[in-house]
């Protein structure tokens, strides 16, 4: 970094601010509602992350329930299967991303094209052409269209014993099917080029092009970032990345910002950012699955929130100290508490197993407003929970 630019000051409650806006978390419906409003926070975070946990509601219906307070499941469905305006693939972890950057992603289909997939090696030939098969001639199918499979061994704790279901998903991670539907966690496979109405694909990105695709955004859907950030999970791509910064840096696209507490860790920001950073945030009170994008990059969520989030649903009761699936919540700009919930779906009821205050939450003399608040919005969040 040229060491003639100066580097720009930022509070913790600044740097809050500017994250939570880039997040949409500072105003009441910024997408709108329908399916249209899901495109749009897709769109806009860049990716919504896919979890199996279903403890509470699956988390990429959760994320996007928190930015669009009429959000239905059925949103996605039309938005995923019959406007086609988004699409699963892997980000750091399978989510949903816009069908307007899948060249993105494009140069990881041909990567898993040449070399395979580390989590299936073991794939065979004869069962990837077996399931092409099948779909070229029956069309769209899921693995429980597929009743013949001889039963393998697992090669690790989340493989499938059957054949077909690791080809598809290798034929997946490939681009040459896609996920056309999704009902609750099973998977409708498609030929992708059926499913988009493609006579050829879309020309992938080159590494400069996805460098710049992943720093904007970042910018986007974090304002402040810093090379992890950018780079969640994805260390290969952090030099390119950072040549990009740096050329931006030099034509004043980027200001260098020293964020209070973040040591020696370089964060960047647009100067328009910087500008519109604004007074104290809205008092909106957001219960947040650990997946969200402000919690799943937990040693950020700490740095700007001083909130160090546990998920625990792996770690043996004993151990707990938010409990086995804890929600922090949002109340304003700081995040207050950690709930453990449960939906009780026979009994209609979503239950509170360990409420635990953090951070301003801890503060008794504002306790009883706070949970007030908090607990119309677990109102508002059981009434999701428990539609159908």
């Amino acid at each position: 970094m040229p060491t003639t630019i100066k580097l720009h000051p930022l509070t913790k409650i600044q740097a809050r601010r500017i994250w939570l806006r880039a997040q949409r978390l500072d105003s009441q419906a910024p997408f709108g509602e329908g399916p249209r409003a899901t495109a749009a926070a897709v769109g806009h975070l860049g990716y919504v992350q896919i979890d199996t946990i279903n403890v509470i509601e699956r988390s990429h219906h959760h994320i996007l329930w928190n930015r669009i307070p009429a959000y239905q499941r059925a949103d996605l469905r039309q938005a995923q299967s019959v406007e086609k305006s988004v699409f699963e693939y892997w980000t750091h972890a399978l989510s949903y991303v816009p069908t307007n950057d899948l060249r993105f992603f494009i140069p990881a289909m041909k990567h898993h094209q040449r070399e395979g997939h580390k989590w299936l090696a073991s794939v065979k030939p004869a069962d990837l052409r077996k399931v092409m098969r099948l779909i070229r001639r029956d069309g769209a199918l899921t693995i429980r269209d597929i009743d013949d499979d001889v039963l393998v061994d697992k090669e690790h704790l989340w493989a499938s014993r059957k054949p077909s279901k690791r080809a598809l998903q290798l034929l997946f991670y490939q681009g040459r099917l896609t996920i056309s539907e999704r009902i609750g966690m099973l998977k409708t496979y498609e030929l992708m080029a059926r499913h988009f109405g493609w006579d050829e694909p879309p020309k992938g990105a080159s590494p400069r092009e996805l460098a710049g695709y992943l720093l904007d955004r970042a910018l986007r859907a974090q304002g402040v970032v810093s090379l992890d950030s950018i780079c969640h999970l994805d260390a290969p791509s952090k030099p390119q990345v950072r040549r990009l910064i740096d050329a931006r840096l030099r034509r004043g696209e980027l200001v260098p910002v020293a964020l209070d507490g973040a040591g020696k860790q370089e964060h960047w920001a647009e100067p328009a950012t910087l500008e519109g950073i604004g007074g104290e945030a809205g008092a909106l009170v957001h219960i947040l699955s650990p997946f969200d994008p402000l919690i799943i990059q937990r040693k950020r969520t700490h740095l700007f929130f001083d909130y160090e989030h546990r998920f625990e649903a792996y770690v043996p009761k004993e151990k707990r100290v938010f409990g086995y699936f804890a929600l922090p919540v949002v109340v304003g700009e700081n995040i207050v508490a950690a709930l453990d919930l449960k939906t009780d779906r026979k009994s209609k009821k979503l239950l509170v197993q360990q409420w635990s205050w953090v951070g301003n939450g801890k503060k008794t003399g504002a306790r009883k407003e706070l949970k007030r608040r908090i607990e119309e919005e677990l109102h508002r969040f059981e009434r999701f929970q428990l539609a159908e």
